[in-house]
């Protein structure tokens, strides 16, 4: 017990401390040292598509013609998020203020065949692109020393005096009779800090106003003297597609730099505001779901102790009390199926190979968690924690491997088709699902659609590491020892009496999913924010705990329901176990249409198509992994019960 609470502890203490992966080391620069900034993907919570930045007219860097702009591509996490990090035009040198800089002005590109030295009228495809992502409310992302550009707001009553919101919007929406702005110049503020044994200067900030200015301003006073630009009191640029003789013609782009010195925010420290701005670190309310989840726990286990102490030590003690033997003999409830409990059931392969996928999956889960917990999936490794959990679940091949085979040869399924299966059964369903939704993002231009070389790749880790890892993992299995089952099969199935309403499979399976579902509920509130309003996430201490509890409370909710189950000579256990638990995965995607109409703002149907299509992906995971902690505890309860019985012919 003192381990546990050691363990609870070392968790919790972790969630509230953000250290970084050993090696990604601080950047110093000098004075007048050149600092790169780059662009990323924009992105809308109304839309959850994301974009290439180059996609709308902004201004490009230079580069050979011909080729294109190549982003600086990392990961296979940063493909999946839609992270399209690129060079761009925007130049900066450390502690060096620039009043104002233009950088270029775009326009709209003449229609198709128009002639050099006509004049000719101008497509306005590409304004109405621009309006629609005005409108979608998408907003920008650049990346300065891998911080990225985020606006800073009061916080009334929050931990700091003001957070930060990541990105800038592009312009405004249009409202009625006003038309849609563009945001064309942005005033970067940049903090430094200056270390004490460390010659040089460290970035610990980047934060930007956005301002809507007239291109004739722009092109008329932006320059490196004038130190009476304010772009605050100048009229805005508006962006209006039609009529066509009233269209924008060409928008001017600017920015400013303004660097300040942060003697309170060190290198080490420099996320702890983007990351207290997120709601996910609002340590309160992830004390409270612990607390919660705690507390259904102490009830499960309080019932598990009732069935453990009270009702089955009485039912023990009939049969080895010698004053009680006539009636030991007297069978009631669930010793009357010892002859059929351990029946094979029916499509055993299956569930055998979903038993070997949950090990798979559990396996990736839990060592994702540790590598979080120990600061090695900070947000500053972007697209880190689903390469991880890739990568891990390739590797978890073995796990899969070994436990199908186990069960396997239980149930004398002996065969190699059998691992086959294994290794193709969830990858092949959740890559069917995967490439339908990388369809419609290919459709629709989104950055995050995933190219074929990087499918290739993923086929060539399944084919050259996980499908190898699953025949090892197999022969492993089928090497060890049967498992041998505390009573003997009888040649005839016992008849199963007519259950009472309230242990109906499809009731019981749908309210057994509430109780494991309620512990981890508020941390899903959390899960989805992030996914879905592109907020961080970094309290991995707290969904260790509420992890751990799920698994505690999956294993004792299908503990209770298969004994209940046995009591009225229900011996079908197997599968029932499986979905007792599994349904929580259920629950989390009722939970996610919940989420869908109160909290997101999407209201196109492609979009909404694209989140339900990785809620299912997620709920048919979670399920898998809940169904496979409650099958593997309902075992292993009904080997301990049953072998506590005398020898029965």
């Amino acid at each position: 017990m003192r381990t546990v609470a050691t363990l609870f502890f070392l968790l919790a203490f972790t969630s509230t401390l953000g250290f970084y992966v050993p090696g990604v080391t601080p950047v110093e620069y000098e004075t007048g040292d050149n600092v790169t900034i780059k662009v990323n993907s924009i992105k809308s919570t109304k839309t959850a598509i994301p974009f290439d930045y180059y996609s709308l007219m902004f201004c490009r860097p230079q580069v050979p013609e011909g080729q294109k702009i190549k982003p600086d591509v990392e990961n296979f996490g940063e493909i999946l998020w839609g992270d399209k990090i690129k060079p761009s035009r925007y130049k900066s040198q450390m502690r060096v203020d620039q009043t104002c800089v233009k950088m270029c002005t775009t326009y709209p590109k003449p229609k198709k065949g128009c002639k050099e030295g006509q004049k000719c009228e101008m497509e306005v495809r590409q304004l109405k692109k621009l309006k629609r992502r005005i409108d979608d409310e998408y907003r920008g992302h650049l990346i300065l020393d891998n911080l990225p550009v985020s606006e800073v707001f009061i916080w009334e009553g929050g931990k700091y005096p003001f957070y930060y919101r990541p990105g800038f919007p592009l312009g405004i929406p249009a409202n009625g009779t006003k038309p849609s702005l563009i945001n064309n110049h942005l005033a970067f503020t940049i903090k430094y800090h200056q270390p004490e044994v460390v010659v040089g200067y460290r970035i610990v900030g980047f934060n930007v106003v956005p301002y809507s200015v007239v291109s004739s301003k722009i092109d008329q006073a932006c320059n490196e003297n004038n130190e009476d630009w304010r772009p605050e009191v100048y009229p805005p640029q508006t962006v209006i597609v039609s009529p066509p003789d009233m269209a924008t013609k060409a928008i001017s782009w600017s920015y400013s730099v303004k660097w300040e010195e942060d003697k309170q925010v060190a290198w080490r420290s420099r996320w702890d505001l983007y990351l207290a701005s997120a709601d996910s670190n609002n340590a309160q309310i992830h004390w409270f779901s612990i607390v919660n989840s705690l507390l259904i726990v102490l009830l499960l286990s309080g019932m598990v102790a009732v069935i453990l102490l009270r009702s089955l030590h009485k039912d023990f003690n009939k049969y080895y009390d010698p004053d009680n033997e006539d009636e030991a003999q007297v069978e009631v409830g669930w010793k009357r199926v010892h002859g059929d409990v351990f029946r094979t059931p029916p499509y055993h392969v299956s569930l055998s190979i979903y038993i070997g996928t949950g090990g798979q999956l559990l396996g990736m889960a839990f060592v994702t968690l540790v590598f979080a917990c120990l600061g090695f999936l900070s947000p500053a490794n972007r697209g880190g924690l689903l390469t991880a959990m890739l990568l891990l679940f390739v590797m978890m091949g073995f796990i899969s491997g070994y436990t199908t085979a186990r069960l396997a040869k239980m149930f004398h399924a002996q065969h190699w088709s059998t691992i086959l299966l294994a290794s193709v059964w969830y990858p092949s369903q959740v890559f069917v699902v995967f490439i339908f939704l990388d369809i419609i993002l290919w459709s629709q231009g989104a950055a995050n659609a995933v190219p074929f070389t990087a499918l290739f790749t993923l086929m060539g880790l399944w084919v050259f590491v996980s499908l190898p890892l699953e025949f090892v993992g197999a022969v492993v299995g089928y090497k060890m020892k049967l498992i041998d089952q505390p009573m003997t099969v009888i040649q005839v199935p016992r008849a199963i009496p007519p259950q009472p309403w309230f242990l109906h499979p499809a009731l019981t399976t749908l309210v057994s999913g509430i109780v494991p579902f309620g512990c981890a509920f508020i941390e899903s509130y959390f899960i989805l924010s992030s996914l879905w309003l592109n907020r961080f996430y970094y309290v991995f201490g707290f969904l260790a705990l509420v992890f751990f509890i799920l698994i505690i409370t999956c294993a004792e909710i299908a503990i209770v329901i298969t004994y209940f189950q046995l009591c009225y000579e229900d011996w079908g256990w197997w599968w029932r176990s499986f979905f007792t638990a599994g349904s929580c995965g259920l629950h989390f995607f009722l939970y996610s249409i919940y989420y869908f109409i109160t909290t997101l703002k999407i209201t196109k149907f492609v979009s909404s198509l694209l989140y339900f299509g990785w809620m299912f992906i997620a709920s048919y995971t979670i399920a898998v992994m809940c169904g496979t902690v409650g099958f593997l505890a309902s075992l292993f309860f009904i080997r301990k019960i049953y072998g506590w019985l005398p020898a029965i012919d």
